[in-house]
């Protein structure tokens, strides 16, 4: 019987051999050049598949404007899913002269995880975001939470107070759909509770960003996301001018609109629906908390592009201030009444 010999010495202090290099320098090339090309451009936030969807028509920021002042259809529900506390730095750009300016230092900053529930009198019952799954619950880490997200992400600090498991437990029919604000990993930690059978959405481009970052993050995402079916991507069209928007009217009856909102990442999206008591801005995490809202800051380490964060935001704002009667809610805090 022929031996196959070791490519590696068995003999760690014996140099390596001719035919020994000629097999382990192409796979340190190729390990060398995979290490250099991810520190360069890292990998896409998700290797979940996409397929484009034609969920709704594309309108213009004057023609949104136009409807606000009435009451909708939708019947809105705000569900406080779990508390949490997260690095300061994260959710709030530190280097912003406002926050040098007021002395905003790093440390501590308690937020909430909120799920949001949408009831079209037709079209049925919608999630944004996805609150936070059963498995949280559970003392130790959650298995589809990669040791080191979890460690630096400090899952530990959750404190659930409605799974999303629970929540669907009390409902008489599925949900029709969850449209996500964007994919971080607060957002879709309730994905695991909820059905298959669910079509989930996402703006433009969102799996497909790519950073360092990704290399560490991806795995859990995917995890958390797991499912057979393609995330659905919204189907926004380019804005015809810097002041624009890309928007869509959801539902082609002017009750919910989709605002393409990059920045915090490629597809981050807000939601604006028309309810009878008027009109709700959900902005996702193009701005985390109350503090960042009142002074026009942009979330910190956590966003992939401030520049363009900070555009989404200002233009989010000026909506508000423009329309007083508009109710918003942020990522992860809430604004005083």
């Amino acid at each position: 019987m022929t031996r196959i010999r070791s490519a590696v010495p068995s003999n760690p202090d014996r140099p390596c051999d001719g035919a020994t290099a000629r097999v382990l320098l192409p796979v340190l090339l190729w390990a060398a050049m995979l290490l250099a090309a991810a520190l360069q451009t890292g990998c896409t936030a998700s290797s979940q598949p996409t397929e484009r969807v034609d969920l709704g028509r594309a309108v213009t920021v004057a023609e949104l404007e136009a409807v606000l002042a009435r009451p909708g259809p939708i019947a809105f529900e705000r569900i406080v899913a779990a508390d949490w506390i997260v690095d300061r730095s994260g959710l709030i750009n530190l280097d912003h002269p406002e926050a040098k300016r007021q002395g905003i230092e790093p440390g501590p900053e308690p937020i909430e995880i909120f799920l949001y529930v949408l009831t079209h009198p037709t079209r049925g019952t919608w999630l944004v975001d996805s609150g936070v799954a059963e498995v949280f619950r559970e003392e130790g880490r959650a298995p589809q939470v990669s040791a080191l997200v979890d460690a630096v992400m400090g899952t530990d600090a959750l404190d659930v107070h409605v799974s999303t498991a629970e929540w669907l437990a009390g409902r008489a029919r599925t949900p029709a759909g969850v449209l996500l604000t964007h994919i971080h990993m607060d957002h879709v930690m309730g994905l695991p509770d909820v059905p298959e059978s669910v079509p989930v959405f996402v703006g433009r481009g969102e799996t497909r960003g790519r950073a360092f970052l990704n290399l560490f993050t991806r795995g859990t995402l995917d995890r958390l996301i797991a499912r057979d079916a393609a995330l659905r991507e919204l189907d926004f069209q380019p804005p015809s001018n810097d002041a624009a928007r890309s928007i869509l009217d959801v539902f082609g009856d002017g009750s919910l609109f989709a605002i393409h909102s990059p920045g915090h990442t490629p597809g981050s999206t807000a939601y604006l629906a028309r309810t009878p008591d008027g009109p709700k801005l959900l902005v996702g995490d193009t701005c985390h908390t109350a503090w960042g809202w009142a002074n026009g800051v942009e979330p910190g380490s956590f966003t992939a592009d401030h520049a363009e964060n900070a555009t989404s935001l200002a233009w989010l704002r000026a909506l508000a201030a423009n329309h007083p009667g508009l109710e918003v809610h942020l990522g992860h805090q809430r604004l005083p009444r």
